[in-house]
């Protein structure tokens, strides 16, 4: 008995098997090439984006002793300035923010008074940075953030009870400002083409192993119309 052809996950296993189910379904990987083609050119024209960011600062109350609020930024005005970002940080937090308007991609860095082997944060200024396609609405999102960041400063105070003339309060360093996002093209057409690959190399071989399990269902040929019937054999005749 003839043994069996190897099977399509068999014979693709070599580097040599899987050239030569490449090359028998060479077409699916043309079709493939060329929706490859047709998805590289919204990569190679992305909607724009713009970025708008602001900086902010978290003053102390003014006294006698220091009248100018700047010349009295203590380190531990940045503590709490991160104990509010880690609010906004949180599932609340980011639910309170999608309330109230802000969507897409946004950050709330604290600024880096170190290096970056040694982060210090002792200056209480915070970097608020969104992401959209226009840029009015970076600007929103970028206010919206600023506005419902104050409210959690106020509460966070009142929780802890301070009197009116000690709170603390926001003030920007500089108000937002937008501007275009460059596209990164290799990025997104490497992306597009090892997905293509990717998906065409899959293709071809579901379609190798989709016709080879095709022709093992298909029944072997009957007899010739001119070949002799073989004698039959009867069962033995048992006599009593």
């Amino acid at each position: 008995m003839p043994p069996l052809p190897a099977t399509t996950d068999h014979a693709a296993q070599t580097p040599e098997g899987l050239a030569r189910v490449l090359l028998r379904r060479w077409y699916v990987l043309v079709l493939a090439a060329l929706v490859t083609a047709a998805a590289c050119y919204p990569a190679l024209r992305p909607a724009p984006r713009y970025q708008s960011s602001a900086v902010l600062v978290v003053k102390p109350p003014r006294t006698d002793n220091q009248p100018n609020q700047l010349t009295n930024l203590q380190p531990s005005l940045a503590m709490v300035s991160y104990a509010v970002v880690q609010r906004l940080r949180s599932p609340a937090g980011r639910a309170e923010l999608r309330a109230a308007g802000v969507h897409g991609t946004y950050r709330l860095t604290p600024r880096n008074s170190g290096t970056s082997a040694t982060p210090y944060y002792s200056i209480p200024t915070l970097q608020v940075e969104a992401e959209q396609p226009a840029p009015e609405d970076a600007d929103r999102v970028v206010q919206t953030i600023i506005a419902v960041y104050g409210r959690h400063l106020d509460a966070l105070q009142r929780e802890q009870g301070v009197p009116a003339t000690h709170l603390l309060t926001v003030d920007l360093v500089n108000r937002p400002g937008t501007v275009a996002l460059p596209p990164n093209r290799t990025r997104a057409l490497a992306g597009v083409g090892l997905l293509g690959t990717l998906t065409g190399v899959m293709a071809a071989l579901w379609t190798e192993r989709y016709a080879t399990a095709r022709r093992r269902r298909r029944p072997g040929p009957g007899p010739g119309p001119g070949s002799v019937p073989g004698p039959e054999v009867s069962a033995p005749h048992r006599t009593p």
